[in-house]
């Protein structure tokens, strides 16, 4: 099997300035192809640390991907010492990369200067990866290996959109036809409104039925628990059967839990269901501070059901926008049941839905007391009647101390609670997991 390692080059990286998320879709999208991710290290933006880290990953691995260092400032030295390491330190332009740069600089009126010209000078004898999206080209050096066989590095941009171009449509073709790749299926369902370790036990008949050709993984975070199936050096066709055969049997294990093959979502789940009966939705939020709403509109075609929302961060907001009574939070406080239910009611009203959903809470790390520490939510529904009058559910959650958790977690909840309800599934979700 292909041995393949990952350097992502940046201090930026080193100090927590920036999330290294291209490793993680590169050792996804290889994953899919069969090819295996066997090592991922990051370094400094030193030629010391960049030829260590190269020299030391081309011994072990089959081919090396590199990301970042390739920009056009001199605090970026990657293709310096690769050419140093691969071509004597010798440069030289190319013309197609050249022409390239100088048409992209032009259209977006910038200075074709001497760094920007810079771009185009790669080191002798490496394979050029047209770079359609950015100034920097993508590199390919090959190296012969001890058994006669070759061993590749890629040198790509760091900047994630530019990366993923070259991935797909320069490298793993190249790693594809170059060397020999384990058959490997995977397939992953999304869960969310039960804990892992209950999810666990009441899967555990079906887990055990599973044939050993199947591989099962737990992947939770806060958006749900993600099922991931996978089978190696199996054919295809009939590993994807057995696997989708499996995953429909999960349905009567956990119910309305399941929500879908991924890339599956519980707010594309309420978008299908919203979208099929032709019905509209709006938002009403405090503590999640317009969440609910950016991950409904991050969805294709959310226009077709989704009217709008409000943030009544403050209470003056609350009462203004929503028509919540100001007595009522005098009385009860922002965060309670009467102001949850006002909110949803209100932006149903307002925006002339068929539902909302609210949630006002405690997000922390400040603002909690005894009766409502940090972390606590009230959440409320509101639907129209067959008479056309608003109805009110609501609901209050206790999630934990950190603020960014609390806002995830809320919104996650409140979306999920609207698909039950939409389903009808609420007494069902609670009777076989005890949440919702």
């Amino acid at each position: 099997m292909v041995s393949i390692e990952l350097i992502t080059v940046g201090d930026e990286l080193l100090i927590g300035q920036v999330v290294d998320t291209n490793s993680a879709w590169i050792g996804q999208e290889l994953g899919r192809i069969g090819a295996q991710v066997d090592r991922i290290v990051s370094v400094h933006d030193t030629a010391e640390a960049i030829g260590e880290a190269v020299q030391a990953a081309l011994e072990r691995a089959d081919a090396v991907i590199m990301t970042g260092g390739l920009g056009p400032t001199r605090d970026d030295l990657t293709k310096k010492r690769l050419a140093e390491l691969f071509s004597g330190g010798r440069l030289q332009r190319d013309p197609a990369v050249f022409e390239h740069v100088r048409r992209m600089t032009a259209e977006r009126g910038l200075a074709f200067n001497e760094l920007n010209q810079a771009q185009a000078l790669v080191p002798e004898g490496c394979i050029v990866l047209p770079n359609r999206l950015g100034t920097a080209p993508g590199m390919l050096f090959v190296r012969p290996a001890a058994n006669g066989s070759e061993k590749l590095l890629f040198s790509l941009p760091g900047v994630p959109f530019e990366m993923k171009e070259l991935m797909t449509e320069q490298v793993i073709p190249q790693i594809r036809n170059r060397f020999a790749l384990r058959s490997v299926v995977h397939r992953t369902v999304l869960t969310f409104g039960v804990a892992e370790s209950v999810l666990a036990e009441r899967i555990t008949p079906w887990e055990e039925a599973l044939p050993e050709t199947l591989h099962l993984a737990y992947l939770p975070n806060a958006r749900g628990i993600r099922l991931r199936l996978s089978a190696y050096d199996v054919e295809e066709g009939e590993a994807v059967r057995e696997i989708e055969s499996r995953f429909a049997e999960l349905e009567s294990y956990i119910g309305p839990c399941l929500l879908g093959y991924e890339p599956a979502s519980v707010e594309s789940a309420v978008a299908n269901i919203l979208t099929e009966r032709g019905r509209t939705l709006a938002v009403a939020e405090s503590c999640t501070g317009g969440s609910i709403s950016a991950r409904i509109t991050a969805l294709r075609g959310a226009s077709d059901y989704y009217a709008g929302g409000v943030t009544s961060y403050s209470n003056a907001a609350k009462v203004q926008l929503l028509g919540v009574s100001a007595a009522d939070i005098e009385r009860y406080g922002a965060v309670s049941e009467p102001v949850a239910r006002q909110m949803a009611a209100g932006a149903a009203e307002r925006f002339g839905t068929d539902y909302a959903v609210s949630t006002t809470g405690v997000a922390g790390p400040d603002g909690g007391t005894p009766e409502k520490p940090v972390g606590t939510v009230w959440m409320a529904l509101a639907w129209r009647t067959t008479e056309g009058g608003i109805e009110t559910s609501a609901r209050s959650m206790r999630f934990g101390e950190l603020r960014e958790q609390n806002i995830e977690r809320a919104a996650t909840h409140a979306l999920n609670w609207l698909r039950l309800h939409l389903l009808g599934a609420e007494k069902e979700a609670f009777q076989q997991t005890g949440m919702l």
